[in-house]
């Protein structure tokens, strides 16, 4: 099927969805429901009060999948509108994406030997806890500060430097999961394992582009924050 290069507000969400299937995760986390009928994407983003040029910047973006960063003075995107998109997918991930991911990996192992069971769980839950306090440490430390840069108090201890020093990459821990389920487990495959090995990959390209977004949208825009 035919795919934009790049889309506008003109275009009809439902044609950005059904040619590039991954864009529902990110009209979800723009909090942009499903059922938007006949609109473009700049009626759907009015109607459900989100910035459109935040939401068309993300999208093509993604789309585009240069990872270069985005001049924020050009594409006059909405910080505030990039903290809730960033938000909704902190709680995609860790309270539903990983927790259904560890009840089928519980289902999907149970006939295998219990001490290759419990190190799968291991891997699993420690890469559970590497995205968990990456998370955090954003909600915790990293948007409190932006949003108190856009009132025009400064933190004179704390820059967006900081977290792009520690934004540490989470791969490894998924790396060596995948290992031991494609390369080292022990029984059968079965409908179930294959379905869990395919969500780990979904759910780990759906965390790099999510990485992606702040990396070349997020902190680009902030670093021009803080020279003003």
């Amino acid at each position: 099927m035919y795919k934009k290069a790049k889309y506008t507000e003109h275009d009809k969400m439902s044609d950005l969805i059904c040619d590039n299937y991954p864009m529902v995760l990110v009209t979800s986390r723009f909090g942009i429901s499903l059922g938007f009928g006949e609109k473009n994407i700049g009626e759907a983003c009015r109607h459900n009060n989100v910035d459109v040029n935040t939401f068309l910047t993300v999208v093509n973006f993604l789309l585009e999948n240069k990872a270069e960063p985005i001049d924020p003075e050009k594409n006059k995107f909405s910080l505030h509108s990039i903290i809730t998109y960033l938000r909704n997918a902190h709680d995609y991930f860790l309270n539903f994406r990983l927790p259904h991911i560890r009840r089928k990996l519980n289902e999907a192992i149970k006939t295998c030997p219990q001490d290759v069971a419990f190190v799968i769980q291991k891997f699993f839950d420690e890469y559970a806890e590497e995205v968990n306090k990456h998370m955090m440490y954003e909600e915790k430390v990293v948007f409190p500060y932006v949003k108190s840069l856009l009132k025009g108090e400064r933190d004179q201890k704390y820059n967006i430097t900081i977290f792009r020093k520690r934004h540490d990459q989470i791969e490894m821990k998924i790396i060596e999961l995948k290992n031991i389920l494609i390369k080292y487990y022990p029984g059968e495959s079965d409908h179930m394992l294959n379905s869990v090995l395919f969500d780990i990959f979904a759910t780990e390209n759906d965390l790099a582009t999510h990485s992606l977004v702040e990396d070349f949208i997020f902190v680009p825009a902030i670093l021009e924050l803080e020279k003003q």
